[in-house]
C-alpha cells in the first residue's frame, strides 16, 4: 500500500512538472508568436506607406518649383526617386569602405565543393574554365561538374574535363543513363520513384554518383537532360553533408584565383550570414555593342545596387555564376527548392534567385563581397540578349511574391527597396504613355533628355567609384532600358509561367524571334503617339518659348548623341572582334 501510494504521488509529482514545463514552454513561444506577429504587420504597413507615397505623389504631380508656363519643374515624384538613387549610391560607397577595410586573420580549415553547371557549352569557354578552376588558391578544393546530357554529342565535355582535370589525382567520371528524377530515378530521402528491375538499377547508379562525387577530388558527371535546376540538385544532392560550404559556377565562367577564399572569408567572420555572392564581369565584353553595354550594367548592378543590398545583409541575388552557401543550410532547403512550382506548374528558371530566397526565408543575411570576381559569358546578339532579360524578369517578379513573405525577417530597406523597383516599370510605362500622347513635342523631347540626364548622373558616379572613365557609358544603358528591356519586363509579366531555357546553349546559338514581340508592339506605341503629337501641333502654332526651348533641347540631345558616339568610336569600338585584348583580367588568361 505505502507504495502504490509513494508510486501515485511521484506521478502526481512528474505530472504537475511536465505540465509546468508545458505552461513555461508556451509562455516562452507566446512572445516570440507575438513579436512575429507584430513584425508582420510593422513591414506590412511600411511598405503600403512607401507604395501609397510615391502613388500620391505620382497621381497629384505636385510641383515644388516650376516654370511660368510649366514648361519646366521639379516635383514630389521626382524628388522620390532622387532620393532613392542617392541613399542607394551613399550604402553602396559605405559597402565599399567596408570591404576595403582589412580582415582579420583567420584559419580556414574549412571543406569547399566547387558545383559547375553545363549545358551545350562552347569548347574554348569551358577550357577556360577549368584551367581557371585547376588555379584557384584554395587548399584541397572539391570540384563537381555536372553535364546536362548524356548523348554522344555531349561527350566533348566530359573529354575537355579529362583533358584539364584527368591528369590530376582523385579524378573520376560517370555517365549517367537518368538522374534522380526520370523514370525509377530516386527521390526525396532516397527511395526509389519507379518500380520493377528499372528503380533498382538506377538506385544503384545514383549511390554510385554519390561515391564518385564524395570520394574524387575532381568529378563529372553526364546525365539525362533535366534543365539547369536538375543539373544543380543532382551536384548537391550527391555531395550531401560531407563539405562545410557549396561554391557554385557556369561553365561559362572563368574564375579568379582568390573568388573562393574570399568569399569564405565572409561566411566565417558572421555566422548569421548564409549566403554571399563576388562581383560578376563579363568576360567578351568586346565582341559586339550589347556585350559592352551589359559589361558596365553588370558593373552597376552589382558595385551599387547589391552592394547597397549587401549593406544591410539582404542581397536578393545570389548570382550562378559566382556563389557560395552554406551546405548545412543548403541541404534543409535543397527538395522544397527543387520541386518549386507557380500556379501549378513546375519551376524551371530563376534556379540561383530561388535559392537566395530560400536562404533569406530561414531569416540568414545574404551578402556581396567585390573582393571575390569572376569573368563570364554575355549574349551578344540582340534577340538573344533580349530572351535572356525576358527569362530574367520571369523569374523577378515571381520570386518578388516568395520574397515578400520574409520582409519581416530582414531590414526594412529590403522590403523599401522592394516595392520601389518592383513598381517602378508600371510608373514607367504610365509615365511615357502619357508624355507621348500629351499633344506637345516639348514634352517628348523632355522625357528623352531627362532619361539621359538620369543616366549621366548614374554614370558619373561610377565613374567616382569605379576610378575608370569607361563607366560614362554607363548612360548610353538607359536608351536601351528604355527601348527593349520595359516591354520584355511587362511582357515577361504576361508570360510568367511559360517554361524553357530562355537562351540556348553556347555551342550552337538558336535564334529565337519572340522576344521581339514586345518590343515592336512597344515601338508602333511610341511612334503611335509620336505621330499624335506632331499632328496636334499643326494645329496650334508654336510660341516663341517654346521654339526657343524646342531648338535648345534638340541641340543638347544631338550634342550629347555625338560626344558619346566620337568616344564609344574612340574608345570601344576598334576593340571590338579583338579577342586577344578582351581578358585584362590576370586570371583570365586561364
Amino acid at each position: 500500500m505505502t507504495a502504490d501510494k509513494d508510486n501515485k504521488v511521484s506521478c502526481g509529482l512528474c505530472s504537475r512538472r511536465d505540465e509546468r514545463d508545458l505552461a513555461s514552454l508556451s509562455a516562452l513561444e507566446m512572445p516570440s508568436r507575438c513579436g512575429t506577429a507584430v513584425r508582420i504587420f510593422t513591414t506590412t504597413l511600411f511598405a503600403a506607406v512607401v507604395l501609397f507615397a510615391i502613388l500620391l505623389a505620382y497621381v497629384t504631380g505636385y510641383q515644388f518649383i516650376h516654370t511660368e508656363q510649366h514648361h519646366l519643374s521639379f516635383g514630389l515624384y521626382g524628388a522620390i526617386l532622387f532620393l532613392h538613387l542617392l541613399l542607394q549610391s551613399l550604402f553602396a560607397y559605405l559597402e565599399h569602405r567596408r570591404m576595403r577595410s582589412p580582415a582579420r586573420p583567420q584559419h580556414l580549415r574549412r571543406s569547399v565543393a566547387l558545383c559547375i553547371a553545363a549545358y551545350q557549352e562552347d569548347p574554348d569557354y569551358l577550357r577556360k574554365c577549368l584551367r581557371s578552376v585547376r588555379r584557384i588558391s584554395f587548399p584541397g578544393l572539391k570540384v563537381v561538374l555536372v553535364v546536362d546530357g548524356n548523348r554522344p554529342e555531349d561527350a566533348y565535355m566530359m573529354e575537355i574535363f579529362q583533358e584539364v582535370m584527368g591528369s590530376a589525382e582523385q579524378a573520376g567520371s560517370m555517365v549517367w543513363k537518368g538522374n534522380y528524377h526520370s523514370d525509377g530515378g530516386v527521390g526525396e530521402g532516397g527511395r526509389g520513384g519507379g518500380g520493377g528491375g528499372g528503380g533498382r538499377v538506377n538506385v544503384e547508379e545514383a549511390a554510385r554518383v554519390a561515391r564518385i562525387v564524395r570520394g574524387c577530388r575532381y568529378s563529372c558527371i553526364m546525365q539525362e537532360w533535366g534543365g539547369k535546376r536538375e543539373v544543380m540538385y543532382t551536384a548537391f544532392k550527391a555531395l550531401g553533408e560531407t563539405v562545410d560550404y557549396v561554391q557554385v559556377c557556369d561553365s561559362d565562367t572563368v574564375l579568379d584565383p582568390a573568388c573562393t577564399i574570399e568569399m569564405l572569408k565572409i561566411l566565417e567572420e558572421d555566422p548569421e550570414v548564409g549566403a554571399v555572392g563576388g562581383d560578376v564581369q563579363i568576360l567578351n565584353k568586346y565582341d559586339s555593342w550589347i556585350s559592352f553595354l551589359s559589361s558596365v550594367r553588370y558593373w552597376m548592378a552589382f558595385n551599387v545596387e547589391r552592394a547597397c543590398q549587401s549593406y544591410f545583409g539582404c542581397v536578393q541575388c545570389i548570382s550562378g555564376p559566382l556563389g557560395m552557401y552554406r551546405n548545412s543550410l543548403l541541404q534543409q532547403f535543397l527538395e522544397p527548392w527543387y520541386h518549386q512550382t507557380f500556379l501549378g506548374s513546375k519551376c524551371s528558371f530563376g534556379d540561383d534567385r530561388h535559392l537566395t530566397n530560400r536562404v533569406l526565408s530561414f531569416g540568414y543575411k545574404t551578402k556581396y563581397t567585390a573582393r571575390s570576381q569572376c569573368q563570364t559569358e554575355t549574349p551578344t546578339r540582340y534577340l538573344r540578349w533580349l530572351n535572356q532579360q525576358t527569362r530574367w524578369s520571369k523569374s523577378y517578379f515571381r520570386e518578388w511574391l516568395y520574397n515578400a513573405l520574409w520582409f519581416h525577417k530582414h531590414s526594412l530597406w529590403m522590403t523599401y527597396e522592394s516595392v520601389v523597383t518592383g513598381f517602378f516599370p508600371f510608373f514607367l510605362v504610365a509615365t511615357v504613355i502619357h508624355l507621348f500622347y500629351r499633344g506637345r513635342l516639348w514634352n517628348i523631347l523632355l522625357f528623352l533628355l531627362t532619361v539621359q540626364l538620369v543616366g549621366m548622373v548614374k554614370a558619373t558616379y561610377a565613374c567616382f567609384l569605379r576610378g575608370s572613365l569607361v563607366m560614362i557609358f554607363m548612360s548610353l544603358y538607359s536608351l536601351l532600358y528604355m527601348s527593349s528591356l520595359l516591354p520584355a519586363k511587362i511582357f515577361a509579366l504576361f508570360t510568367i509561367n511559360k517554361a524553357g531555357w530562355g537562351t540556348s546553349g553556347r555551342r550552337k546559338i538558336v535564334v529565337n524571334f519572340i522576344g521581339a514581340i514586345p518590343v515592336t508592339v512597344w515601338a508602333c506605341i511610341l511612334l503611335g503617339g509620336v505621330a499624335y503629337t506632331i499632328y496636334c501641333e499643326t494645329q496650334e502654332p508654336f510660341n516663341e518659348t517654346e521654339k526657343a526651348l524646342l531648338i535648345a533641347g534638340t541641340i543638347l540631345y544631338a550634342c550629347y548623341w555625338l560626344i558619346l558616339l566620337v568616344l564609344y568610336l574612340a574608345i570601344v569600338a576598334k576593340r571590338c572582334n579583338k579577342r586577344e585584348e578582351q581578358y585584362h583580367l590576370p586570371y583570365a588568361e586561364a
